[in-house]
C-alpha cells in the first residue's frame, strides 16, 4: 500500500503512543496526534492537533487507546487536559470509508460509528498482540504487589481469578517465583492448563470457601464477579489487584467499605512503553494493510 497516502489521526492514551506515533510517521502516512504526554522535542513527522477533532479531521485511521474507554465513554487519556469524548460531531470530519482501530468501544461509540459508516476494529481480544504486551504486564504487576505488601511473594498465597492470555501468564510469573499459586477459572481446560503450569486449580465457585487463605487476590476478568461474600473472607493484609478493564472484577466500593486494600491497576502496558507501544503498532500496522488490500 502507499502509506503516504493514508492520513492516520492518534487521540488518547499514553507514553505508548508516542511510539506508536513515531512508528506511524516512519511509513510516510500524515500522523497527527492529541490527547497523549507530548514530549518536549516532539515526535518527527508527527503534527500535534489542539483538539480531538483537529486531529480527526481527513483522518482514514484513527488510533484510540490501548486501555479503551471509560464507563463514562471517555477515551483513556489521563494527560488531556479534560475528558475526551468521541462524539458524533467529533467523529464527522474524518474521511470516508473511515476506521478507528482501538482496544473496546462502548454502546454509544458503536452507535455513532454505525450512524456515520465508520468500521470500527477492536483487538482487546487479540490474543497475539495480548501476548506481546503480556510481558509488560506482568512486570507491572509484580511493581504493584511488591509496593503494597509488607510480605515477600515468595511463598505467600495469590489467588489468580481468570485464566485468559493475562490470567495464564500471572500465574506462570507467580508460580516462578515460589508462590503458593491458586488459579480459579470457569474453563476446564484452562484449569488444566493451570494445573500443568504447577499452580492449583479451582472451578470459579470455590474461591469464597478458600478465600480466607490467601494473602493477595489478582483478577484479569473485566465482570465482577469477586464480591462481598469473597471480600468478608479474606485476612485484613489481603492486597487486592484488578487488571480488568472497567468494569473491573473486584468490587472496590465493598473492598474500600472492608478497608481492604485494592489497587485498580489498568494499563499496566505503561510499564514498558516503548515496547508495548511498538508490538502494539506491529499489530495495528498489519490491520491496517489488510484493511487497505481489501479495500483494493
Amino acid at each position: 500500500m502507499d502509506w503516504h497516502k493514508c492520513n492516520i489521526a492518534i487521540v488518547g492514551g499514553d507514553r505508548r503512543e508516542q511510539e506508536i506515533a513515531r512508528l506511524a510517521a516512519t511509513t510516510g502516512a500524515d500522523v497527527r496526534a492529541h490527547g497523549f504526554p507530548w514530549p518536549p522535542g516532539g515526535i518527527k513527522d508527527v503534527r500535534h492537533a489542539p483538539d480531538a477533532a483537529a486531529a480527526l479531521k481527513g483522518a482514514d485511521f484513527a488510533l484510540f487507546p490501548i486501555p479503551g474507554m471509560s464507563v463514562e465513554g471517555a477515551l483513556f487519556a489521563p494527560a488531556a487536559p479534560g475528558p475526551i469524548v468521541p462524539d458524533r460531531a467529533m467523529l464527522s470530519g474524518m474521511r470516508a470509508p473511515a476506521h478507528i482501530i482501538l482496544g473496546w468501544a462502548n454502546d454509544a461509540l458503536k452507535a455513532h460509528c454505525q450512524a456515520l459508516s465508520i468500521q470500527l476494529h477492536e483487538y482487546e481480544w487479540d490474543v497475539s498482540l495480548m501476548l506481546l504486551r503480556g510481558p509488560a504486564i506482568c512486570e507491572g504487576l509484580l511493581r504493584v504487589m511488591i509496593e503494597n505488601t509488607e510480605i515477600t511473594i515468595h511463598r505467600s498465597k495469590v489467588a489468580i481469578v481468570g485464566q485468559g492470555t493475562i490470567g495464564f501468564l500471572v500465574a506462570r510469573y507467580m508460580v516462578a517465583l515460589g508462590a503458593y499459586t491458586h488459579v480459579f477459572a470457569r474453563n476446564p481446560v484452562q484449569r488444566a492448563a493451570a494445573q500443568t503450569a504447577n499452580a492449583e486449580a479451582h472451578a470459579l465457585e470455590e474461591l469464597e470457601a478458600l478465600a480466607s487463605e490467601f494473602d493477595a487476590i489478582v483478577s484479569s476478568v473485566p465482570s465482577q464477579i469477586v464480591g462481598r461474600k469473597v471480600l468478608e473472607r479474606l485476612p485484613r493484609h489481603a492486597l487486592l489487584v484488578d487488571l480488568a478493564a472497567p468494569p473491573g472484577g473486584i468490587d472496590r466500593d465493598v473492598a474500600k467499605d472492608l478497608s481492604l486494600k485494592f489497587v485498580w491497576a489498568r494499563g499496566m502496558g505503561t510499564r514498558a512503553p516503548v515496547t508495548v507501544g511498538a508490538s502494539q503498532w506491529s499489530g495495528i500496522k498489519s490491520r491496517i494493510e489488510r484493511i487497505m488490500e481489501d479495500k483494493a
